[in-house]
């Protein structure tokens, strides 16, 4: 019982019974001007459901009126883009008459045959109903008064239902709406994955790179080698910062423009972090690296990067060969350092993954691993 009385104490059940008198508005006014041709606000119905911004305010009352409060709901609020659209429209706008007719119908019938009744009930003979003009008052149609009431409250609800699923099936959205949410949502993850990777590159870098300064100064006990610490501790804490600052600012702003990221350009600062931190780094940059693709540059950027904390990490302060080669149509990217029992196997570590999916993502590819007695990682990655 508790169940079948739940719609009464619902906002929605109310809201879509307005949704669906709405239409008889229109209705009433033209059976108030000409009463003999019903059909002609159906007719009307046609070239206003094809006209594109139509959909988008049937969306916004139907999310209003037949969902409200409802997240993620199935019905567009955007004007037709298609012709399949419009006709959708029309159809939609055809049964939303239909459905709100036989509703205004029942609103006035059922009450009017339930007051029948129970005018019968009482002794009085009732001439609004042609069925009951004919029938003999007794008490018994006191029993028979609620039922008209019962199955108008029953078609209420269930039309509230019904017309519900055929706006989102109606107004819901288009094969091309789907696909570009569908685009905008592969999107974000993307740039997410890609700000977790930048803020692991650069927040992980600079934090190596404190711990290993940190280290060889308690161990080695000179004031000057001390300071000299201090300082590339203070110049990659800074510089950590304003990359943090600049990937806080990527997620306030969406649109933001990311020619301020740092590219292969940049790539001295990288070597001499990783010198002052105590690794002997042999580097050769060849080739025109301002004309690398930026977001060829930008990976690349990070790919060295995180390919010298690695070495500062697991191997610490070893030799290290940096070669950066911009040739036909590829930039060539290694970087090798003696084996260590400490370095990770290969595909092990989300930094060496990546680097892996950086140059994947780029239709390049990386390879990460010992080699001849080194620890490589070697990334091709096409300028085109």
């Amino acid at each position: 019982m508790t169940r079948f009385l739940h719609p009464l104490f619902r906002g929605t059940t109310y809201t879509r019974f307005l949704h669906l008198w709405v239409p008889m508005l229109v209705v009433s006014v033209w059976l108030w001007v000409e009463m003999s041709m019903p059909w002609v606000p159906a007719l009307a119905l046609i070239p206003v459901g094809l006209i594109a911004a139509v959909r988008q305010g049937e969306g916004v009352q139907a999310r209003l009126l037949l969902t409200p409060g409802e997240q993620g709901t199935e019905i567009s609020v955007e004007p037709s883009a298609t012709w399949g659209d419009r006709l959708r429209t029309v159809l939609w706008l055809e049964v939303r008459m239909l459905l709100g007719g036989l509703t205004a119908w029942s609103t006035v019938w059922f009450p009017l045959v339930s007051y029948s009744l129970a005018k019968l009930a009482s002794g009085s003979v009732p001439h609004d109903v042609p069925v009951l003009r004919e029938a003999a008052p007794h008490w018994a149609f006191a029993l028979l008064a609620p039922l008209p009431l019962v199955a108008f409250y029953g078609l209420v609800v269930g039309m509230g239902e019904l017309i519900t699923v055929l706006a989102r099936r109606l107004l819901g959205p288009s094969a091309a709406e789907r696909l570009a949410a569908l685009e905008e949502r592969t999107e974000q993850l993307l740039e997410r994955t890609r700000i977790a990777r930048e803020l692991h590159d650069s927040i992980g870098h600079a934090l190596t790179v404190a711990v290993v300064q940190a280290g060889a100064a308690r161990a080695a006990g000179d004031p000057a080698f001390t300071d000299r610490a201090l300082e590339a501790i203070e110049e990659t804490g800074r510089t950590a910062l304003e990359d943090l600052e600049r990937v806080l600012g990527i997620l306030r702003e969406s649109q933001r423009p990311v020619s301020s990221r740092p590219t292969l350009t940049d790539a001295d600062r990288l070597l001499e972090s990783a010198r002052v931190s105590g690794a002997k780094v042999d580097a050769e940059l060849t080739g025109p690296l301002d004309t690398v693709p930026g977001p060829v540059s930008r990976e690349g950027y990070r790919i060295l990067q995180e390919s010298l904390t690695n070495v500062l990490r697991h191997a610490g302060a070893v030799p290290v060969r940096v070669r950066v080669a911009v040739g036909d149509g590829t930039l060539d990217l290694s970087v090798r350092n003696p084996l260590s029992a400490g370095i990770p196997g290969p595909g092990r570590g989300s930094g060496l993954r990546g680097i892996r999916e950086r140059a994947a993502l780029l239709g390049g590819r990386a390879l990460t691993g010992p080699n001849e007695g080194d620890w490589q990682v070697h990334v091709e990655l096409p300028l085109r």
